[in-house]
C-alpha cells in the first residue's frame, strides 16, 4: 500500500463525526492492507511506530518539527512556528506552507523544472518506507542526533503531497486527531475477518492479555481467529489492568459476593505493573497505560532484583511516594513527581517510593489469570521477601460489614482512599471493569462526596474576566464502555485558578478538532471542541437526572420516548489526572448510575 493512499483513508477518518462510520472506514483500509501491512498500519492509526509498551519514541519537540518542516519547504524556522501560533496544529501548517510554496514556485518556473523537494510525488513511497524511516529516526542516537531527526523528516515531508505532510507532521507530535480508539480498530478487525463488528470480545480477551494492535492484527491475518487465542501472557510485554466499580455501602458489597469478601487498603499513587525474569536480572515497569517507566524508579528496580524469589514473575502494585522522615505516605500530587525524565535520582532522594503489591498473574513461566483470588495471594506471599521497598498486601477474608467498616475508617484515617473489595473466587480479568473487584471511598449520606474522574470534551469561551484566559467553561463527560464513547456529564465552570484557566487552554487548542469528535455523544455544542484525552478528577453535591446531557439518556425503541441523561450537580474540578489514565480509564456510565443509586441511601 502507498502513503497516499493510507492518509487518503486517514482524511476519511478525521473527517467523520460518526463513529459507526469509523468503522466502516477502517474496515475497507483492513481490506486493502496484506498480511505484511496490518501491525505497521495498527500502529499509525495509534499515531504510533510501535506498540504503547515499546519504550520507542521519535523524540522530536514541536521546535524540531517546525525545523524539519522548514528545512523541507525552503523556509525559516520562524516562520512555520509563527504559522503555528496562529493555526495550532502544526499538520495543517505543513499542508497550508507547501501549497503556498507548490503556488510561488509555478510562477517562477514551468513545473517540469519544480525542485524536487516540494513536488509533493509520494505514488512509489510505501507506507513500509515511512514507516521504517520514522522508526530510524526514533533509533538515531549519538552525535548529531538532532541534525540527522530533523534532516530525515524533511527528507520525509519533501516526498508527500499536502494532505501527506499533515498527517506524517502529526506522528512524532503524538496527535493523530483521527478520533479513533482500541475497541474501534477491533471492531473493524471483527466485521472484516469474523463477519460482524459485535464479534469484538473474541479478540478482546487477547488484546488485554498482550496489550498489542499490531499483534493481534497480524496473528488475525496470518492465523485467523484460532491463532489469536491462543495469544497469552509473556514476562515484558504489559497486561491491561483490572479495574473496580464502585458501591458505597458494606452490607450490599457482602451481599454481592455471597457473604464474603476479599478486603485491601486503596492506596491513592500510581499503578505499576512488575515484569521480572532471573535469567538475566531483567526488569520491566509498565503504567495503567502501559507506558514503560523502568528508567523512572531505579528504587523500584533494584527493590525487585533483592526481594523478588522467582525465575519469572508479574506482579500488580500501587506506588506510593514516601517521606523517611515522618514516615507518612505522600498525597497523589507529591508522587505524580517521580514520574519525570530528568533529575530522577535527585527526586528519587526527595521522594522514596513504597510499591504496595496487590496481586500476581504470572509465575515462573504459567499465566496465573484463571487462577482463583484466594490462590493467586498465597503465591504473592511465597515470592516476595521482606517489606523494604515492595509491600505484599495479602488482605483480609471479611464477613462481617462491620469488620467492613472498620477497616474502611482505618484506612481514612491513615490517610489513605478507602478499601477494594474483592470476589474471593475471581479470576483476574485483564482489561475488565466488573465487580470482581469494588472500591469502597470516602462518601457521606446524601451528599456525592467521592471523586468523579471525567474527561475534558471541549470548552466554551470566557466572557469579562475569563476572556482573556481564552477558555471559560469546560464541557465534560464520562466513558460509555458499552457503546465505546464519551458522554456528557456536565459544563464547569469553577475550581480552577486563572493560571489553571490559561494552561487549559493552551493543552486544549493543541488538539482542537474543528467539528464534534466521532466518539463524542452530546447535544450540547462547546465554542471548541477537543480530542477526548484530557481526564480531570471532579467533585459535585450530587448526581441529578438531566434532559440536557448524554450520559445515560436513551430512546425506547418501541415507543420512542426518550430517558433522560445524568448530570453532576455545582461541580468544581479537584485535580488534573497525570499520565496514569487514558480517557479510557475514566469513569464509565455504568459506574455514575450506580452512584446516583447509592448517594441518597443511608
Amino acid at each position: 500500500m502507498t502513503f497516499s493512499k493510507l492518509v487518503q483513508y486517514f482524511e476519511k477518518l478525521e473527517g467523520t463525526s460518526s463513529r459507526l462510520i469509523l468503522i466502516d472506514i477502517l474496515a475497507e483500509l483492513f481490506k486493502e492492507t496484506t498480511t505484511d501491512e496490518i501491525a505497521q498500519v495498527s500502529y499509525l492509526l495509534q499515531g504510533r511506530i510501535a506498540p504503547f509498551y515499546e519504550p520507542l519514541e521519535i523524540g522530536m519537540s514541536e521546535k524540531l518539527v517546525a525545523a524539519a518542516v522548514a528545512r523541507a519547504y525552503s523556509l525559516e524556522r520562524e516562520q512555520v512556528l509563527k504559522e503555528y501560533g496562529k493555526v495550532g496544529d502544526l499538520g495543517k501548517v505543513a499542508q497550508k506552507l507547501l501549497s503556498l510554496r507548490k503556488q510561488g514556485s509555478k510562477r517562477q518556473k514551468s513545473e517540469s523544472e519544480l525542485d524536487s523537494r516540494i513536488r509533493g510525488n509520494d505514488e512509489g513511497m510505501t507506507v513500509n518506507e515511512v514507516f521504517e524511516t520514522l522508526r530510524r529516526i526514533a533509533q538515531t542516537t549519538g552525535e548529531g542526533t538532532v541534525e540527522k531527526k530533523v534532516s530525515a523528516l524533511a527528507g520525509l515531508l519533501g516526498k508527500v503531497d499536502g494532505v501527506g505532510a499533515k498527517h506524517l507532521v502529526r506522528i512524532p507530535l503524538g496527535v493523530s486527531r483521527l478520533g479513533i480508539g482500541d475497541p474501534t480498530i477491533l471492531d473493524a478487525f471483527a466485521k472484516l475477518k469474523l463477519g460482524d463488528k459485535s464479534k469484538r470480545k473474541l479478540l478482546e480477551g487477547a488484546y488485554n492479555k498482550v496489550s498489542d494492535l499490531g499483534l493481534i492484527g497480524e496473528t488475525l491475518w496470518k492465523e485467523g481467529l484460532k491463532g489469536v487465542e491462543k495469544l497469552d501472557v509473556t514476562v515484558g510485554r504489559p497486561i491491561r489492568s483490572e479495574l473496580c466499580e464502585r458501591i458505597t455501602d458494606p452490607k450490599t458489597i457482602l451481599k454481592k459476593y455471597g457473604g464474603e469478601a476479599h478486603t485491601q487498603y486503596k492506596y491513592d499513587g500510581f499503578r505499576v505493573q512488575i515484569h521480572y525474569r532471573h535469567d538475566g536480572n531483567q526488569v520491566r515497569l509498565f503504567s495503567r497505560n502501559l507506558e514503560e517507566t523502568t528508567p523512572m524508579f531505579p528504587d523500584i528496580v533494584e527493590a525487585v532484583k533483592k526481594q523478588i524469589k522467582a525465575n519469572s514473575v508479574i506482579l500488580d502494585s500501587e506506588a506510593l511516594a514516601f517521606n523517611p522522615e515522618s514516615e507518612e505516605f505522600l498525597p497523589f500530587q507529591e508522587t505524580t513527581k517521580r514520574r519525570r525524565k530528568y533529575n530522577i535520582e535527585e527526586m528519587q532522594r526527595k521522594f522514596p517510593l513504597k510499591a504496595f503489591v496487590f496481586d500476581i498473574m504470572y509465575l515462573n513461566g504459567k499465566s496465573l489469570m484463571d487462577m482463583p483470588l484466594k490462590e493467586r495471594i498465597n503465591n504473592l506471599e511465597k515470592v516476595i521477601s521482606g517489606e523494604e521497598v515492595l509491600i505484599p498486601q495479602p488482605g483480609e477474608m471479611v464477613k462481617d460489614p462491620e469488620r467492613l467498616q472498620q477497616l474502611f475508617d482505618d484506612a481514612i484515617s491513615r490517610g489513605l482512599e478507602g478499601v477494594v473489595t474483592k470476589r474471593p473466587d475471581s479470576k483476574y480479568e485483564a482489561g475488565r471493569r466488573n465487580f470482581n473487584w469494588i472500591k469502597l471511598k470516602r462518601h457521606s449520606s446524601g451528599e456525592l462526596k467521592d471523586t468523579i474522574d471525567c474527561v475534558i470534551l471541549g470548552y466554551i469561551f470566557g466572557r469579562g474576566k475569563r476572556a482573556a484566559f481564552g477558555a471559560g467553561a469546560l464541557l465534560v463527560g464520562v466513558y460509555d464502555d458499552k457503546k465505546d464513547e464519551f458522554v456528557t456529564v456536565s459544563k464547569i465552570g469553577t475550581g480552577l485558578t486563572d493560571e489553571e484557566w490559561r494552561e487549559i487552554h493552551k493543552r486544549a487548542d493543541k488538539i482542537k478538532v474543528d467539528h464534534k469528535p466521532a466518539r463524542v455523544n452530546s447535544i450540547l455544542t462547546p465554542s471548541v471542541w477537543i480530542a477526548p484525552e484530557i481526564v480531570i478528577e471532579v467533585l459535585a453535591d450530587e448526581i441529578t437526572k438531566s434532559p440536557v446531557h448524554t450520559a445515560g439518556a436513551s430512546t425506547s425503541s418501541a415507543s420512542g420516548q426518550k430517558t433522560p441523561g445524568y448530570a453532576l450537580r455545582f461541580p468544581r474540578l479537584v485535580k488534573f489526572r497525570g499520565a496514569d489514565k487514558q480517557a479510557e480509564d475514566a469513569t464509565t456510565v455504568k459506574e455514575l448510575i450506580e452512584m446516583y443509586k447509592q448517594q441518597f441511601k443511608k
